[in-house]
């Protein structure tokens, strides 16, 4: 199946590894060409160059004001044209409520909300007929995930932002997705395992959870959001898609 992705620019967000980074080895393994960002300098260099000569490395934070026409630049600039972006954010950081300071509410929701929001009205402002604007959320959109309260209280929000978004671009032409992954086998599910006292025990009481009774790979929810992305999808706007595994049973 042609997904149209051929020449096709994307910006992908926090891609130096995790699902930001197998979403933007499927959009290149399709034919298009991304601008991958991260806060660490010689991590996004690394991560670009193993990505190949259509992959472009721009350090910087979402949470920066200046982030989104930074990258629309950059994409501009070394691919002539800009068609969608991604927003993926790694953390925010574990935590229950008793934990969290106000640093730490602050801190993720300009990481997580604010700077997301940035991202995607920089991108409105400068797509066209047939561009997207996607979103990595979460599982926790539909319901709490013990333990990650910080992600629990912004990612919803961040979701009716994103259908919000979808209403008023619509007219436009230009797409607005989120993606849902819930068990995805990537370091910071690893990282969230190994907070138990038994990481081993822990991951197969959540594998007991989902129906394909196995955590997915980072290369599975890639494919999904790089179908989303592309003009393959062109008349899905407004959704949310899970990648989990069948573990969320509402309809």
């Amino acid at each position: 199946m042609d997904l149209g992705l051929k020449d096709r620019v994307y910006i992908v967000t926090g891609a130096t590894r995790g699902l930001g980074n197998a979403t933007a080895r499927e959009l290149l393994a399709d034919g298009a060409k991304v601008i991958v960002t991260g806060r660490d300098e010689r991590r996004v260099a690394e991560a670009a160059a193993e990505l190949g000569p259509d992959a472009v490395g721009v350090a910087v934070d979402n949470a920066d004001a200046d982030a989104a026409p930074r990258l629309i630049a950059a994409a501009r600039e070394h691919f002539g044209r800009f068609d969608g972006v991604l927003v993926s954010v790694g953390g925010p950081p574990a935590g229950f409520v008793a934990d969290l300071t106000d640093e730490q509410w602050r801190a993720a929701f300009e990481s997580v909300f604010l700077g997301a929001v940035r991202m995607a009205r920089g991108a409105a402002a400068e797509l066209r007929d047939g561009g997207v604007i996607g979103f990595v959320l979460s599982g926790s959109v539909h319901e709490p995930i013990a333990g990650l309260t910080l992600s629990n209280g912004l990612r919803p929000g961040l979701a009716g932002f994103a259908k919000s978004l979808a209403d008023e671009l619509g007219p436009r032409g230009i797409r607005v997705v989120g993606v849902l992954p819930a068990r995805i086998d990537t370091d910071r599910v690893r990282e969230l395992d190994g907070m138990s006292a038994d990481p081993a025990a822990t991951r197969i009481a959540n594998e007991s959870r989902i129906p394909l009774r196995r955590y997915g790979t980072p290369d599975e929810f890639g494919r999904v959001a790089a179908f989303l992305l592309s003009p393959a999808a062109s008349y899905l706007t407004g959704i949310m898609v899970p990648v989990d595994g069948g573990v969320r049973h509402g309809f």
